[in-house]
């Protein structure tokens, strides 16, 4: 039967290296406790079978551990929050349902997002058993909510870490290294490019275990010393509109949040008994922890050609927690959904790159039909690593079938007549490209001064 000992917090703090967590050799797990009402912080210790309170921890090869000062500004102010104590919480059903029952109390999202979200708590603290993550995202504009499901979901999950975009990267790196929790981040877009690309590299690195970020750092010395910081962890992300890498898109489980009325039971402010149920609950979760880590072995992407193998990656640790048939069927079918999505951006994404293309051939030589072997050499130089080598022929058939342009023959080579271009802004405006400048009012006389550019008796539309 588990049960805690407790030990007399000592007066004097003795020497030894802070920690937050760790898994020690003897198989021993420890995690960093923080009484919110004492302002102490201790540790819980795990052997396997029960639970300890200590207030240090002696390694196997003699290194003595003690925790993070309860001062610690990041503990002190919530940035990080932490349990106090490992409680009881039944089955991982009874768990599951306290957490979505929270959830449902405060956040007003789809009862499908509700769930999965559920999931993605007891998934934060049970993480390092994968290779692989998710990451939790929530879309829309101010007042739509995005938020308090931030602060709900996040006091929630392992070791949460609330930041903005009004930070500087340089501490998310430190404290993701330091603590090895869940990053929570609103407003994710970030205001400056700078600042964008310094968390895209943290996103793009954080869900894949063994791929830290390397900066650069210099020694007193001044000797060249780059430190690799670990990013890997559970991630919940707002952001106003989409990340321009859909690698990087591909890696979200998205909501969007469109605002308007809030359900009639949900408070409008959060009071601040929110947090102290967020605390039984954490430690609750820290129990589950214990008992469960290190008992789901590296998930393997569930056998589905019809879903993207991103997807199977990063849903098999959600469906590896999932203790109920019907929620693991449920993640299924939702996997395959946002594989059907995941491929109509990615047309999408090509018609829009393609469009670009055009749109710069356009304006560099406005008076010229656009020959469709230029624009296909242009898209590759742009985007063959993305798209791999399409074929002029391809591109043909994306400029003919889906703009709904025009090609005729000229010299040997088909091309994008003068006469076309002005379809061109309604098709930059349906996809979002940057509209070139006014190429609607085509002069005649530039049509008449290229006529014998094309080939005689050639004006039935060409294919490729």
């Amino acid at each position: 039967m588990e049960n805690a000992k407790k030990e007399k917090p000592a007066a004097p703090r003795k020497s030894g290296r802070p920690i937050v967590s760790t898994a020690l050799e003897d198989g021993r797990l420890v995690e960093l406790l923080y009484d919110p009402k004492e302002k102490r912080t201790c540790f819980a210790v795990w052997d396997g079978a029960r639970w300890r309170i200590e207030q240090r921890v002696t390694a196997a090869r003699g290194a003595t551990l003690i925790p993070y000062s309860p001062h610690n500004n990041l503990i002190a102010n919530r940035v990080v929050l932490l349990p106090s104590g490992p409680e009881e919480y039944g089955s991982i059903a009874a768990l599951i349902a306290d957490v979505r029952q929270y959830i449902h109390r405060y956040v007003d999202v789809s009862p499908r997002f509700e769930r999965l979200a559920s999931l993605y708590v007891l998934l934060s603290w049970v993480h390092d058993s994968f290779n692989e993550l998710p990451y939790l995202r929530l879309r829309g504009d101010f007042g739509s909510g995005k938020t308090r499901f931030l602060l709900i979901v996040g006091a929630l999950c392992y070791k949460p870490i609330f930041a903005s975009g009004a930070s500087t990267i340089s501490p998310i790196f430190h404290t993701l290294d330091a603590f090895r929790g869940t990053l929570v981040l609103d407003e994710g877009d970030f205001r400056f490019t700078d600042e964008k690309a310094e968390i895209v590299k943290i996103l793009n690195n954080g869900n894949v275990r063994g791929l830290p970020v390397l900066r650069t750092e210099i020694t007193r010395d001044r000797e060249f010393n780059p430190r690799a910081f670990h990013v890997f962890g559970p991630k919940i992300i707002a952001t106003r509109g989409n990340y321009d890498d859909r690698a990087l898109e591909s890696r979200f489980l998205s909501e969007d949040m469109r605002g308007g009325r809030l359900r009639a039971d949900i408070p409008i402010s959060l009071s601040s008994s929110y947090h102290d149920e967020a605390l039984v609950l954490r430690n609750k979760l820290l129990l589950y922890r214990f008992r469960h880590h290190g008992s789901f072995s590296t998930a393997e992407p569930f056998d589905d050609a019809s879903i993207e193998p991103r997807l199977r990656q990063i849903f098999a640790p959600l469906i590896a927690v999932a203790d109920e048939p019907s929620m693991r069927e449920e993640l299924h079918g939702l996997a395959r959904e946002y594989s059907e999505g995941l491929s109509m951006d990615r047309a999408f994404a090509i018609e829009a790159q393609l469009l670009a293309v055009i749109r710069a051939l356009v304006v560099a030589t406005p008076q010229r039909p656009l020959r469709i072997k230029d624009i296909a050499a242009q898209f590759l130089a742009e985007h063959e690593d993305e798209h791999g080598a399409l074929s002029a022929k391809a591109i043909g058939v994306i400029v003919r079938q889906r703009f709904g342009l025009t090609t005729r023959k000229t010299r040997g080579n088909f091309a994008v007549p003068i006469t076309e271009f002005a379809k061109l802004a309604s098709l930059y405006a349906r996809y979002g490209v940057e509209e070139a400048d006014d190429l609607s009012a085509v002069q005649e006389r530039d049509v008449v001064d290229l006529r014998d550019f094309f080939d005689e008796g050639d004006d039935a539309v060409a294919r490729a």
